[in-house]
């Protein structure tokens, strides 16, 4: 067994504000997207600007807090919701979605669409190569504050997590998650987006990936207390939610390659008299 490493959740205090590493990694996963998505741009022959970039990370992380919050109070605490509907605003008690957090971007996505004139898919597209690194460091954030542990094991590098009441030696899922939906998922979009893809295929291949992960740790992980399995004994809610990702990840993918449309290539030029019509 491996000694859980008890890095103090809050990293930064100043009198009563206490700064939490889980926020640190959100701000990472927003910095390291903007910056990627600069270089991206950079290489879009005019397609990208510094500006669309900067308004996408915007509308992306209102999307993310927004979706994520209101995704976990639907999605894991529907009961307390019903009970008391303004337990959705209190956000300093924990408390994320994923899959929230993903429709909520989906949806601040059309918006940014709608305003820049572009397709849908081509914004998510060119934004899903980035995600990856919010999500593995998210994923860093959940397991230095000892929160969502895995099953109890016997394994030589389980963990006893501080806030587990049991205190069972565990997987330390959170560690799983972070190397298949961050490094992994991050090398396999990044070197597959390196070259122009039919329009779908990147943002298919990262539903399909994440949902697949998904799926699989979550035979590991420990499920939601206040939910426990669904069914069979084994069926989590995470896998619930993501095998619709698996399913809709596979049907992009096939109509990608199957309709072989590539994203417009509207000159910049013409892009910005567009925009001086508004």
């Amino acid at each position: 067994m491996i000694s859980y490493p008890n890095i103090d959740p809050v990293a930064i205090s100043i009198g009563p504000l206490a700064v939490h590493w889980y926020g640190i990694m959100y701000l990472i996963g927003f910095a390291a997207a903007y910056a990627l998505g600069m270089y991206r741009a950079k290489h879009s022959n005019g397609l990208w600007t510094p500006e669309m970039v900067s308004d996408a990370i915007f509308y992306g992380a209102l999307g993310v807090i927004l979706g994520g919050r209101i995704g976990y109070s639907v999605f894991y605490q529907f009961p307390t919701l019903l009970a008391d509907p303004l337990s959705i605003l209190r956000i300093w008690e924990g408390g994320m979605s994923f899959h929230g957090g993903l429709l909520g971007v989906i949806v601040a996505m059309f918006f940014f669409a709608r305003r820049y004139k572009k397709h849908l898919v081509d914004v998510t597209d060119f934004l899903a190569p980035f995600v990856p690194i919010g999500l593995g460091a998210g994923r860093l954030g959940n397991f230095i504050g000892g929160e969502l542990w895995g099953k109890p094991t016997d394994v030589s590098w389980a963990m006893v997590f501080p806030n587990d009441p049991s205190q069972l030696a565990r997987h330390p899922s959170q560690l799983y998650q972070f190397a298949l939906e961050g490094v992994v998922l991050f090398g396999v979009l990044w070197f597959f987006s390196q070259k122009a893809k039919p329009r779908y295929c990147i943002s298919g291949l990262f539903l399909l990936c994440y949902g697949l992960f998904r799926i699989l740790v979550e035979f590991v992980r420990e499920p939601d207390a206040q939910i426990g399995y669904l069914a069979f004994g084994w069926v989590t809610q995470g896998q619930m939610l993501s095998l619709p990702m698996v399913l809709v990840g596979v049907g992009l993918m096939v109509a990608g390659f199957k309709l072989k449309t590539f994203p417009e290539k509207e000159p910049l030029k013409n892009l910005k008299k567009s925009q001086s019509k508004r």
